[in-house]
């Protein structure tokens, strides 16, 4: 194993590491080994940067977490632009497109990496929770602008559009749906809501 690789940015290098072996092999194999090897550096390059391999894991999802609170802002930033149903579509596209759909498996199938985001303030299941509140403040400001409907229930309609998605994406590496399908699961979810603004 090569001990004397330079990493500029170790945690980053690790992380993308980590992503790498989710996608192509799934939660189960991700070992503290599996990422090292990855990112083609000694085993203690790792601990030496965390704790232990569940703070590792914390990390990489805290930092996951993070990037979609970038797309919230840039998903907010987007109302009033566009259609309600194109922005929606590609903002579902972006966040299941990205490994998020693995990440989800990694935090439901390790139970003390989940009690570890919870103790750091995550509620429900971390990702997908922040999706939803992404998909909800979007709706909001839609909402404030007329452009759905002004009684629309937008935490309901961000739980249902991340629902669907999650399972339009899950299980399908290999396979993605195509965004046709997207589009269609949020133009039928917010068929109502636009159309009632009108009247």
């Amino acid at each position: 194993m090569p001990t004397g690789v330079a990493l500029r940015d170790v945690r980053e290098q690790l992380f993308d590491a980590a992503e790498r072996v989710l996608l192509r092999d799934g939660a189960n194999a991700l070992t503290s080994r599996a990422v090292t090897t990855e990112a083609g550096c000694a085993k203690g390059v790792l601990h030496r940067h965390f704790a232990d391999f569940d703070a590792f894991l914390a990390e990489l999802v805290t930092d996951r977490i993070r990037r979609v609170e970038a797309q919230s802002a840039a998903l907010r930033a987007s109302a009033g632009t566009g259609t309600v149903a194109g922005n929606l579509t590609l903002a579902l596209l972006e966040l299941f497109g990205s490994v998020a759909v693995a990440v989800v498996s990694l935090v439901i199938s390790r139970d003390g990496l989940r009690a570890r985001l919870r103790q750091a303030g995550s509620a429900g299941i971390p990702l997908l929770g922040e999706a939803t509140t992404m998909i909800a403040a979007y709706l909001a400001a839609e909402r404030e602008m007329g452009r759905i409907a002004v009684d629309a229930d937008v935490d309901a309609l961000a739980l249902t559009l991340i629902g669907s998605a999650h399972l339009l994406f899950a299980g399908r590496e290999d396979d993605p749906p195509d965004a046709a399908v997207v589009e269609w699961i949020v133009t039928t979810a917010m068929a109502d809501p636009i159309q009632r603004r009108l009247l």
